[in-house]
């Protein structure tokens, strides 16, 4: 084997251990609560989704309204002070969104698959909620993300959280 043949052996070697390290940094990363994050796991698995945080009036009033597109692996958290009944609809949402509706220790209760961009119909997620996840629609079906699911982020912290951080 030549020197350029050793170089290039050597350089490979250090290029997979650097992408080795990343990867596991990415790991350790994806298990650390963050407030622009949220996972979720669940008999199906572990989804990680970049989110925007909603939690006070005017953020929530606002949400995704007039967004034409979300990157897929990206959302909305909409946190509330106390444990509530809540309902969303889609008013001036152009894009459809799945609806996660989450009690206060982090826990999915019900899943509204794919909203209607546009319909003001109320979609009702129960009582005892703290939280509210959008993410694309359809895109829990397609990762198995069902009722009973649960999310890791700082926001369940105060509520003795299924997940905990």
């Amino acid at each position: 084997m030549g020197s350029s043949d050793r170089r290039l052996t050597v350089i490979k070697r250090l290029t997979g251990a650097a992408v080795a390290g990343l990867l596991m940094t990415g790991a350790a990363a994806a298990n650390v609560c963050r407030d622009d994050s949220v996972t979720l796991r669940g008999d199906w698995g572990k989804a990680r989704f970049s989110i925007e945080v909603a939690d006070d009036t005017a953020e929530r009033s606002q949400g995704l309204m007039h967004r034409r597109s979300m990157p897929l692996s990206s959302g909305m958290l909409f946190i509330y002070e106390t444990p509530q009944p809540l309902s969303f609809w889609m008013r001036n949402t152009l894009i459809p969104l799945d609806l996660l509706f989450i009690d206060s220790q982090g826990v999915v209760q019900k899943i509204h698959h794919s909203a209607k961009p546009l319909d003001e119909t109320p979609i009702p997620g129960g009582d005892n909620l703290l939280s509210v996840l959008e993410i694309n629609g359809g895109l829990s079906k397609r990762l198995g993300i069902t009722e009973g699911s649960e999310i890791r982020h700082p926001a369940f912290a105060q509520n003795e959280p299924a997940w905990p951080c």
